[in-house]
């Protein structure tokens, strides 16, 4: 893997454990020279994760709406600046540029595009690996919620095996790199999709 998007919170929140694995991310991601796709924000998680990278000679791509290009927002000293129309040509600009995903703790806007690029998978849009950076048990309780919609029929065990859980960046990573794509269902053929 060359690149890796990760979504994650344009707040810092209030868990200390959560701020320093972001800060050892973006440190693992340079020194793997492996390049950070994110939102483009100079704040929250989002900036403390970029900064990291940085600091460490990471290269950086910020991709992000123009309606969001506030000089107090968005981060002037990545390597390139991306900016797009909307916040669906973001996405899919993420996507282009990315060779992975990694979900760290984050709001709405964090679950939104993890569960875009998940559904993405699931429609075999894309073959790249999904990991889940479940920082001090944050994703526990979503955890527990696709095994229920397994469980109640709602979510099939080799979709919810597209994504890779763990609480160990270097674990993670690992698994990432190993990832094996499966095939699109049956029930739905490429050239449709």
């Amino acid at each position: 893997m060359n690149s890796i998007a990760v979504f994650c919170g344009s707040s810092e929140g209030n868990d200390t454990l959560i701020i320093s694995q972001a800060v050892k991310l973006g440190e693992t991601l340079a020194k793997d020279k492996i390049t950070l796709v994110y939102g483009a924000a100079k704040i929250g998680i989002m900036g403390i994760l970029a900064e990291a990278s940085l600091k460490h000679r990471g290269k950086v791509i910020g991709v992000i709406p123009e309606f969001l290009k506030l000089k107090e927002v968005v981060h002037l000293g990545l390597h390139e600046l991306i900016s797009t129309q909307n916040m669906h040509q973001r996405k899919l600009k993420i996507h282009e540029l990315s060779d992975g995903f990694i979900a760290l703790p984050g709001g709405f806007g964090t679950l939104e595009e993890l569960f875009e690029i998940i559904t993405w998978a699931q429609l075999g849009l894309h073959q790249k690996p999904i990991g889940l950076l479940n920082c001090n048990g944050f994703y526990n309780d979503l955890i527990n919620m696709t095994k229920t919609m397994t469980a109640k029929g709602f979510l099939k065990i080799e979709n919810l095996d597209l994504i890779i859980v763990d609480n160990d960046i270097d674990s993670l990573l690992s698994k990432m790199k190993n990832f094996k794509p499966k095939s699109v269902p049956k029930w739905l053929k490429p050239e449709r999709t």
